[in-house]
């Protein structure tokens, strides 16, 4: 998750979603060597504005390629697209439903609303009556929600990806610990939001736009994630038209809360009630 600001008639912020593994950035593109590049053009992705950090890199800024996952071969048989905007999942789902998934919360400062916004997340995918709920607990759970210092340069957080291929919920969440990045006035409900976000991908939900960033990213975004190898299924039943406004899985966000609007209702009845 990445604070962009676009200009226009007024100036507004976007928060954008990511899905990066490891944190700490170690390079930046100009250093990227051309092999990895076109490694990373055979995944689906964007090779503009590559970062490398720990592990892998970050494409399209809000996408974490492990070093592993730019050696293995494309998995180009599992895109399927319907339109531009609807709602889209990976090939691999969280399985041996019904399930309850642990999360934790160890993010180090303001602890309270960290906890609080946890619990409004978990709540709102428990309100849904799915056969996949959520529970919080203390120590290690089966998602792990942390801290660490991300930078002051606007990331928000970041998620660990999609499900493994054992149907296991992918971990950790990673939420920025940078100084004045959240403090003690941050809304609740807007951490909420984005910490249901990040539980999305972990649960295997791709961004609503991920084919065309522009809607929510702005005009100038790279506007095209590429199905990267995880698969971009469309959700029967989802938005048709260009426009999905206020889904939690939308690849940026204006700072606001978003909780499930009525197509995100029937993607996750779909693939979990």
């Amino acid at each position: 998750m990445k604070l962009n600001t676009v200009l226009s008639a007024a100036a507004f912020s976007l928060l954008l979603f990511s899905c990066k593994k490891e944190s700490k950035t170690i390079n930046s593109s100009g250093d990227i060597p051309d092999d990895v590049l076109s490694q990373i053009e055979a995944q689906g992705f964007s090779s503009d504005n590559v970062i490398k950090i720990n592990g892998g890199y970050i494409v399209e800024n809000d996408i974490f390629l492990s070093n592993e996952q730019l050696s293995a071969a494309p998995n180009i048989g599992a895109d399927i697209r319907v339109g531009e905007e609807e709602q889209y999942r990976t090939t691999n789902l969280v399985k041996s439903l019904p399930r309850t998934i642990t999360v934790s919360m160890n993010y180090p400062n303001n602890v309270a609303l960290f906890k609080k916004a946890t619990d409004s997340a978990i709540a709102r995918y428990n309100a849904l009556g799915l056969r996949l709920k959520f529970k919080r607990v203390s120590g290690v759970g089966d998602i792990d929600i942390v801290g660490d210092d991300l930078g002051g340069g606007g990331i928000l957080g970041q998620s660990s990806g999609f499900p493994t291929d054992d149907g296991d919920p992918a971990t950790p969440i990673t939420l920025n610990s940078h100084k004045g990045t959240f403090t003690s006035k941050t809304d609740v409900q807007w951490l909420a939001t984005i910490i249901a976000h990040e539980m999305g991908h972990t649960i295997g939900f791709r961004h609503t736009d991920y084919k065309n960033r522009r809607y929510s990213c702005g005009f100038t975004f790279p506007w095209n994630e590429g199905q990267a190898g995880v698969g971009a299924i469309y959700i029967p039943g989802t938005e048709k038209s260009p426009r999905d406004p206020g889904s939690w899985m939308l690849a940026c966000t204006d700072g606001t809360n978003r909780p499930f609007n009525p197509n995100d209702i029937i993607a996750l009845d779909y693939l979990y009630k």
